[in-house]
């Protein structure tokens, strides 16, 4: 079994957005994929599956599905020798999943309810839900009840979201969880920890958990009844290691989104997991989450300060792909809702805008496996990522240009795109000629530009002489 610290090196990060508190009204969730510097992802859309019986090559985890699904988009890894790992996507119904946000429970809540090695685990579990629910809470509930009857390997947070709502759910140990709508006008920002606070079993409108949670913890003596029910206290750790590597991720994330109004500085810990954005969030303001490196700050490990690596990053080499899914509304989410997908490290990628509803995903992000291939979106994005790290400060000023402007050039062609959905005679084959040229965009601009580096980097050859013009 691996270590605590083993674990946190796999670990995510998460966001949250209630409809209010976006700028258009899209509900949005998203999720940097953190795992090693270098493993593959793919980007596909699933097809409907038939009943059939699932099993786990993590876990063993059997479960038989006699429904019939649905399409959904994923993020798959490179081999299926340890599972599928499917991720985040947005299914034929418009709901979207992100699984998962690495967790911990404290020693106290596993001694009575331990991890169950052959139960449920990340690799499962959109596979498992995703195509079968109509709605986040529907997906809410099919997760919750899998956990309660086989158990859990991990603990965990997962995201879901459908037009109106977003939900958080989090395992906290072998068979409990519980969940929280995100309030509309609210948004949180997710760091590795158990963090949902109080839950009130009355409110069934707004939260949602294992029936048998509350008289767990009062028989076991890790809750008193008519006293606040705080998830994360009675079941999460707040430590050392929780203090460097996960409270730092909270307050960036709370400083940029809420800086006029959130005072907590670096070091902080037992942030409230629930804020109010100053503004609306644009969807690249959550892009600038996900790809934030603690910039502007003695923390940030590209500066090479003596301060550099005391805190963990939001974005950083072991991030496998960067997602944020927007559920927009007033649109078939369906068809209309976008899978934005920033290959390897966000902050030296681009977000791609793909349609929920197109109905394959370009070739080369079909490709992809160790070592680098040049057939592959994956690896495209970590080469431009490598060769911006050799001289990150200069390479900076061109990684945000590139950025800036086929974020531009997408927003324009996802606005065009929208316009003749209405009257389009076959909606899926536009979008999915919009999701190709949005990613043709990405790819033509990143060529470019790797092409530039490459062409720079022969000057700083150690093997350069110059003759002596004297000679």
């Amino acid at each position: 079994m691996t270590t605590r610290e083993e674990q946190m090196m796999r670990a995510c990060t998460s966001i949250l957005i209630g409809k209010d508190a976006s700028a258009d009204g899209s509900v949005i969730i998203g999720r940097n994929e953190d795992s090693k510097p270098a493993w593959p992802k793919h980007f596909q859309q699933m097809p409907a599956p038939a009943p059939y019986t699932f099993t786990s090559k993590d876990t063993g985890f059997t479960l038989d599905i006699p429904e019939t699904g649905v399409r959904y988009t994923a993020t798959p890894e490179w081999t299926d020798e340890y599972g599928v790992f499917a991720e985040d996507g947005i299914n034929g119904y418009g709901v979207a999943m992100s699984a998962t946000e690495s967790a911990y429970a404290n020693p106290r809540v596993l001694a009575y309810d331990p991890l169950n090695p052959k139960g449920i685990g990340e690799e499962a579990m959109v596979t498992v839900v995703l195509p079968y629910i109509h709605s986040a809470r529907e997906g809410v509930a099919r997760l919750g009840q899998i956990v309660a009857e086989y158990g859990t390997s991990e603990s965990n947070g997962i995201l879901f979201a459908d037009q109106q709502e977003a939900w958080y759910m989090e395992t906290g140990s072998g068979h409990q969880w519980v969940a929280a709508r995100i309030p509309d006008d609210n948004y949180a920002v997710i760091a590795n920890e158990l963090t949902i606070e109080e839950i009130d079993f009355e409110d069934t409108d707004n939260f949602m958990f294992n029936p048998t949670i509350a008289e767990f913890a009062e028989s076991h003596h890790l809750w008193t009844r008519d006293t606040p029910f705080v998830f994360r206290e009675i079941f999460g750790t707040n430590d050392e290691s929780d203090a460097i590597y996960n409270w730092p991720r909270v307050v960036a994330g709370q400083q940029m989104f809420s800086p006029n109004t959130t005072f907590y500085e670096f070091g902080e810990t037992d942030l409230p997991w629930l804020q109010h954005p100053d503004k609306p969030i644009q969807i690249d303001d959550a892009m600038r989450f996900l790809s934030n490196h603690f910039e502007q700050t003695p923390f940030d490990p590209a500066a090479n300060g003596p301060q550099a690596h005391k805190y963990r990053p939001i974005s950083l080499a072991n991030t496998q792909e960067s997602h944020l899914l927007q559920l927009r509304p007033q649109v078939d989410n369906s068809i209309a809702g976008i899978h934005w997908l920033a290959m390897g490290v966000a902050a030296e990628s681009i977000y791609v805008p793909f349609y929920a509803g197109m109905t394959d995903s370009p070739e080369d992000y079909h490709h992809g496996a160790l070592p680098y291939s040049s057939d592959s979106a994956y690896w495209r994005y970590k080469l431009l990522g490598t060769l911006a790290d050799r001289h990150f400060g200069l390479a900076k000023k061109s990684l945000k240009v590139l950025q800036d402007d086929t974020f531009a050039k997408h927003l324009r062609l996802i606005a065009q795109t929208d316009k003749q959905l209405a009257t389009a005679a076959d909606p899926r084959q536009l979008v999915t000629e919009a999701s190709h040229q949005a990613a043709a965009i990405a790819r033509e601009a990143t060529d470019k530009l790797i092409a530039q580096m490459i062409t720079d980097a022969t000057k700083e050859s150690p093997l350069r002489f110059q003759v002596d013009p004297n000679l």
